[in-house]
């Protein structure tokens, strides 16, 4: 799907050009809008949107600027469309020069112009693509995937260890230096559902959904992880109060958004937030809470806190993922579908046997749909296949009505997804060793053991040692070892290094521990590969 981006000053407009046309029927998704060119500009590497619809004129810093400076950073993408009054014809000219795709005249702005300007950019963005790289592009998308299924890991308590919490955190350079965290639970609702079809419904969701992650933010830090059709988990990140004033914060965003939404959609927000906690691996604990109070949340009680619910009755029960998070990891980090399979029978026998509630099977179904999701290799794509003859995919899930048609959804995911690890299950893990090669010689300098490597790749270091040594020709050490000391051979022939720089320079624990790898690997010790290689110098 392609993505678009609206830069402009007014809401109003935003909010016009959002709705004057069925965004899907072109193939399009609007992924977020901002208020002026400085705030799009840094959307960009975030969003990575194909077109760009940006007023010509705004404040910090103006369409046309932003155009140049995407130009002057040679960017093939995004495309630009801007929009201008009459006096603006001065800048389209200069405009030009930045190859913006078109422009158009605001009072003059129609559903059939806007198609037709979306329809020349789609056409210049084929073009770009037939030259792009498309593997550099999917690894850029890859890595906020991976931002997003680190934040799922969290909500979900699937982290096996600090250790393992913080090589994933500080590989994707994620900052937690907050001293309070919480989450909310929002849900959106509309009464004009009942009027509405399907696809309208879902972009009055997905239009709805973008609002509140670009606006909470601008309120209190966050991050937003859209769980459901109509359902956002946000992750707050709190520093320098005292927990009444946390919560005010919280409070006061979650009105102003409230409001937003009402003003511009009509549509109304309920939110429930967990508990606050000092520790991001506590996040799951808030989580947890945030769902259980959802269940008390009604048109008098819009937005609850965990701490403020003492009073009432005791809590419902709602699913608890961590009874089987651990086989599931594992089964999907070992594809072993038949592991897979007797723990999905596990859950839908556990449900058909209690006779849930309907919340409660909706939750049990949809906590193993995030998980997968978050931890099975390309987990998006591959549940996406799964429900590729629904109209609504796998978010058909949240059209459901009784806990047997929820059952029946899992067992559809359980039969695909066994599918799925049978197919992939030796290409898979080939797939692990080339990725753990490729990230030792991104990180030769560093000091690399097993455990810290498996911990990047969410896989127990056995594991990977006997993943390794069986797609590999040396030992997950020993080619740690011959890397390092490719390395230390340049590094010696060019002579710019003593051996115990190189020896630091290379992670090792000591020059003399280096010269036994060095020598163990080469056959010589360092100092006499300098000397039997001084003539080729």
């Amino acid at each position: 799907m392609i993505k678009v981006l609206i830069a402009d000053d007014e809401p109003l407009v935003q909010a016009g050009i959002k709705s004057m046309i069925n965004w899907s029927d072109l193939d399009m998704s609007i992924v977020g809008t901002a208020s002026n060119g400085s705030i799009a500009y840094n959307m960009i590497d975030e969003l990575h949107p194909d077109i760009i619809i940006t007023d010509i004129k705004m404040p910090v810093m103006s369409g046309l600027e932003l155009a140049k400076k995407c130009h002057e950073e040679k960017r093939d993408l995004p495309i630009f469309i801007f929009l201008t009054s009459f006096e603006d014809f001065q800048f389209v000219k200069e405009a030009m020069t930045y190859r913006v795709n078109d422009y158009l005249i605001k009072l003059e702005l129609t559903p059939e112009a806007l198609t037709e300007s979306l329809n020349l950019a789609v056409s210049r963005l084929q073009e770009i693509q037939k030259k792009y790289n498309t593997v550099e592009r999917s690894t850029v998308d890859s890595l906020y995937l991976m931002k997003d299924q680190f934040f799922t890991r969290l909500l979900l308590n699937l982290f096996e260890s600090n250790v393992q919490f913080e090589a994933q955190r500080d590989n994707l350079r994620i900052d937690f230096d907050y001293d309070a965290f919480a989450v909310g639970y929002l849900t959106i609702n509309s009464d004009k559902m009942d009027t509405m079809d399907s696809d309208k419904i879902l972009n009055l969701y997905t239009s709805s959904m973008q609002v509140v992650t670009e606006l909470i933010s601008k309120y209190v830090p966050c991050h937003v992880i859209a769980k459901e059709v109509n359902c956002l988990n946000i992750i707050f990140f709190l520093k320098g109060m005292e927990p009444e004033s946390y919560k005010s914060i919280i409070e006061n965003a979650l009105n102003h958004v409230s409001v937003m939404l009402y003003n511009y959609y009509n549509v109304n927000i309920s939110v429930a937030i967990g508990s606050i906690v000092s520790s991001p691996l506590q996040i799951s604990t808030s989580y947890q809470d945030a769902k259980q109070v959802s269940s008390y949340l009604d048109k008098d009680h819009k937005i609850l806190f965990f701490d403020e619910m003492s009073d009432m009755k005791t809590f419902t029960n709602v699913f608890n993922l961590s009874l089987f998070k651990e086989d599931i990891r594992k089964a999907y980090i070992e594809y072993d579908k038949e592991a897979l399979r007797d723990i999905f029978n596990s859950i839908i026998e556990l449900f058909n046997g209690q006779t849930p509630h309907f919340i409660q099977a909706l939750d049990a179904a949809s906590s193993v749909l995030y998980m997968s999701l978050s931890l099975l290799n390309n987990g998006e794509q591959v549940v996406t296949s799964i429900f590729s003859d629904n109209p609504n995919g796998y978010r058909s899930l949240y059209e459901l009505t009784t806990v047997e048609q929820i059952m029946q959804w899992l067992e559809v995911l359980r039969d695909g997804l066994c599918e799925t690890l049978e197919s992939q299950n030796k290409s898979h893990k080939n797939h692990i060793v080339e990725n753990v090669k490729k990230y030792v010689k991104e990180h030769i300098n560093e000091k690399l053991s097993l455990n810290a490597v498996s911990e990047i790749f969410n896989i127990s270091p056995n594991y990977l040692s006997v993943l390794f040594s069986k797609f590999n020709d040396v030992g997950f050490t020993d080619y740690i070892n011959q890397c390092k000391i490719e390395v230390a051979e340049r590094m010696l022939m060019e002579g710019d290094y003593k051996i115990y720089e190189i020896s630091d320079k290379l992670g090792f624990e000591s020059a003399f521990y280096f010269s036994r790898v060095f020598k163990k690997v080469t056959g010589v010790s360092p100092r006499n590969y300098v000397s039997g290689n001084a003539n080729i110098k």
